[in-house]
């Protein structure tokens, strides 16, 4: 079964409301026992190319996930990536900075976590939070111990987009592969997963009462978000709007996505010439 994706790429250099794209979208699936199968199917393809990633040594690949709590960031690690090498993969999240981070440019802390190639990184939030919460609140650039006057240009927030794109950019020309996905939540389903967390005894230690409280500022993150994702999606580091609501699909889309990228990169095992195969067949005949 193949997805198309399309849809839900976010286009270089134009504006976006995130108004006109759904958070629901009709099923991928006629029954969960198709979901499972497409998923099973999926995961297993996203196997077999990190197995190439890893012995062709040529790239690295870095999933970025952004979105609003209770979005589904947890259940896209774990259902997507479930076919995976552990040895090949690492997750990182990006909660508060520490102090001896917040001494550094912003972008340091996820730089020091990027993926060596062949190996697969997935941030878990990421620097993008630099622009998208600390935007939301920018009491908290003064923590960041930067000049007033920086923090009172005008440009202070389109700075620092270009600095994401530039960076991308760079790790794009040095052969990391960056897939970034915001996972759109509609509001009411939002609440829906919030109360299910407090109701839900197996569910009561994700719940945060800053959920709560950051939801209260739903319009401002809308407004963060889509100057974030207009100003850095780039056709080397596009980002993907996908519908969030229903979390089958989501997962679907964003496991297709992978498929997608890692099968553009031209994986191949690498190359054994005559002397190797030769020393090979010697070693075979001794053993």
């Amino acid at each position: 079964m193949k997805i198309d994706t399309s849809p839900y790429r976010v286009a270089e250099g134009r504006p976006l409301d995130l108004g006109q794209h759904p958070t629901r979208v009709h099923p991928l699936f006629t029954s969960k026992g198709q979901y499972q199968d497409v998923l099973a199917d999926h995961t297993a393809k996203l196997g077999e190319l990190q197995g190439l990633l890893y012995a062709s040594g040529s790239h690295s690949v870095l999933l970025v996930l952004q979105a609003m709590d209770a979005a589904g960031k947890d259940g896209i690690i774990k259902h997507v990536m479930s076919g995976l090498n552990p040895q090949g993969c690492e997750v990182f999240s990006f909660k508060q900075p520490s102090a001896e981070e917040l001494r550094h440019d912003f972008l340091w802390r996820t730089t020091c976590r990027l993926p060596e190639r062949g190996r697969i990184g997935i941030f878990n939030r990421s620097y993008y939070e630099e622009v998208i919460v600390v935007r939301v609140h920018p009491e908290l650039l003064a923590a960041q111990g930067l000049p007033g006057r920086a923090v009172e240009e005008e440009t202070f927030w389109t700075d620092r987009f270009r600095s994401i794109r530039e960076l991308e950019a760079h790790l794009h020309r040095n052969a990391t592969c960056i897939i970034k996905v915001f996972l759109h939540l509609s509001k009411d389903e939002q609440r829906k997963r919030l109360l299910e967390r407090i109701d839900e005894p197996g569910k009561n230690w994700k719940f945060s009462s800053a959920d709560v409280a950051e939801r209260a500022r739903w319009h401002d993150y809308g407004q963060a978000y889509e100057a974030c994702l207009a100003a850095t999606s780039t056709a080397a580091a596009p980002w993907h709007v996908v519908p969030a609501d229903d979390k089958k699909n989501a997962r679907l889309i964003v496991s297709q996505i992978l498929l997608d990228t890692l099968g553009r990169l031209g994986l191949a095992y690498p190359d054994v010439d005559k002397e190797r195969r030769q020393e090979m067949k010697t070693i075979r005949h001794e053993l």
